[in-house]
């Protein structure tokens, strides 16, 4: 976290936050909490996606060996995930079957999912928010033979409760993950950029491989998000989620009300 001898709104905290970067595309809706932050404090707020997503062809994916025609369950952890499952299962000629069990991180996850089945609540579960959240369901379906699509950089979290647990399991890469180029970026001199994955981090420095952190806060979404922050050398100013602000809007907001006292809206306001 930030340095402990900073006390609130004291030394490079007590710069005002005026514009933020977020390692994300932006909002496809006019309803956003980072757009409520940017009018309620005075904030320009941009949006730069730091990694690409990068299909797995099926001839590569056929290399695999993978049958997905074997398992009965599948575990989705993002949207991408579901994207390109679904592309894989296109291109195969592959319809999924009824009575298949879909496992998904979040609500949101499961929402997605419906682009491209119609879900029977009896064969959709659901966790909280993380992995951890949705291991509690898994072990209730000992008997299913489970199928986790992802990208070529992932946590080792679900794969190893799986073999731990002794499931019937199999992973298949079906997209790659890799740095976006952000050569339109004339700088990241930012009051504030937050970042969501180990991969934004990697790609900050692939891109701007001389940045100097100075009074930049940086924000962190996630306990290994955070930890690749601490591996690059950079402070971490914020950390999101806790229990007073399970969201990264939530986060950068209760920074901005401790550190600067509304400071960034009275420099707006000059």
């Amino acid at each position: 976290m930030a340095d402990i001898k900073d006390q609130p709104g004291t030394g490079r905290h007590a710069v005002p936050i005026a514009t933020i970067l977020v390692s994300q595309p932006q909002p496809t809706s006019d309803v956003s909490p980072y757009f409520s932050i940017a009018e309620k404090y005075g904030i320009k707020v941009d949006f730069r996606e730091f990694i690409d997503v990068q299909p797995v062809s099926y001839k590569d994916f056929r290399k695999e060996k993978v049958n997905i025609a074997e398992h009965t369950a599948i575990i989705f952890t993002s949207r991408n995930a579901v994207d390109h499952f679904f592309r894989i299962c296109q291109e195969a000629k592959i319809e999924m079957p009824a009575e298949m069990k879909y496992f998904c991180i979040s609500e949101q996850t499961a929402n997605y999912l419906q682009k491209y089945i119609v879900l029977r609540k009896r064969k959709l579960f659901v966790g909280q928010r993380t992995a951890a959240d949705m291991f509690d369901v898994i072990r209730k379906h000992k008997g299913e033979t489970f199928l986790y699509p992802c990208s070529d950089i992932r946590k080792d979290d679900i794969p190893e409760f799986m073999r731990e647990n002794k499931f019937k399991f199999s992973e298949a890469v079906i997209y790659r993950t890799v740095a976006a180029d952000l050569s339109d970026l004339t700088d990241v001199k930012y009051d504030c950029i937050a970042f969501f994955s180990p991969s934004g981090i990697s790609s900050l420095f692939i891109n701007f491989p001389d940045f100097v952190q100075n009074n930049t806060r940086i924000a962190a979404f996630g306990p290994t998000t955070a930890k690749a922050v601490l591996d690059a050398g950079l402070l971490l100013d914020i950390e999101a989620p806790h229990p007073n602000a399970p969201s990264m809007t939530g986060a950068i907001e209760e920074y901005i009300r401790l550190h600067q006292r509304n400071g960034a809206a009275k420099t707006a306001g000059k």
